[in-house]
């Protein structure tokens, strides 16, 4: 589990490094396997996603990594699939299946690009009502799997990366702990795992991982599976704090 990391961006989508770079820095930190993850094109918000041409270059740059770390590392050709995206295309060994937008009608917001934007859309698409938000969101998440067909499903709480100290909504409110809670029956169904993601700590918006202390208390109840993933966009943060929350994971 500590020398795996499966939820990896380079510049194919949003990441800073190249999947080279990823790999190099990957085998110095002695890591056995390494699985690429980078966006899948989505047509409504084409800023920071995979783009749709490059997809073919993109697998092909991962299976030149394959054949150069064979026997030392093993290196996974992976996608992070997007609700919005669709179900999963062939050709990749696996997937994350994830939601960063709500929608309203045609009117779409994305739930992670800023506090400003999480601020302003709120505003703009539910009348400043987080919990009608929060209602939203899971529900699609809720069926994530069902429409992408993903082997993981990412960051379960997206929803509130913003949100440390219940900046926004209270975490505990009724009406955001029903929506969590019929999205986490939903996807416990699939058998699928959940994601113990590092991608806001390491961004420094949040002190603890996703999902949050009581999701998380709720799914392990339940039976849920995990895996750790550090969602790095850059090397420096492959496998960040994994020794941390493994210790954590198991109390």
């Amino acid at each position: 589990m500590l020398n795996t990391d499966l939820h990896t961006h380079t510049i194919f989508s949003d990441g800073k490094d190249s999947p080279e770079e990823m790999a190099r820095a990957a085998f110095a930190l002695g890591m056995k396997r390494l699985g690429f993850s980078d966006h899948s094109f989505m047509p409504h918000d084409q800023t920071w996603c995979m783009k749709a041409e490059d997809a073919e270059a993109y697998k092909h740059r991962i299976a030149d990594l394959k054949k150069q770390y064979a026997g030392r590392m093993e290196i996974l050709c992976g996608i992070e699939q997007d609700l919005t995206s669709g179900p999963v295309p062939e050709g990749y060994d696996y997937a994350i299946g994830s939601v960063h937008h709500v929608f309203r009608g045609e009117r779409w917001m994305s739930v992670d690009h800023s506090p400003e934007d999480f601020q302003s859309g709120t505003a703009a698409l539910f009348a400043g009502d987080y919990y009608a938000l929060a209602e939203a969101y899971y529900e699609a998440v809720a069926r994530v799997i069902e429409v992408t067909g993903a082997d993981i499903i990412g960051h379960f709480d997206l929803v509130s990366k913003f949100n440390e100290g219940n900046r926004f909504f209270d975490e505990s409110h009724p009406r955001y702990v029903a929506a969590w809670q019929k999205a986490a029956d939903a996807l416990l169904k699939t058998g699928k795992p959940f994601e113990i993601n590092m991608g806001a700590i390491a961004r420094g918006y949040r002190t603890t991982p996703y999902p949050s202390a009581s999701i998380l208390a709720y799914l392990k109840e339940r039976g849920a599976t995990f895996i750790l993933s550090s969602d790095a966009h850059q090397k420096e943060n492959l496998c960040y704090q994994f020794g941390r929350w493994a210790n954590y994971l198991e109390k």
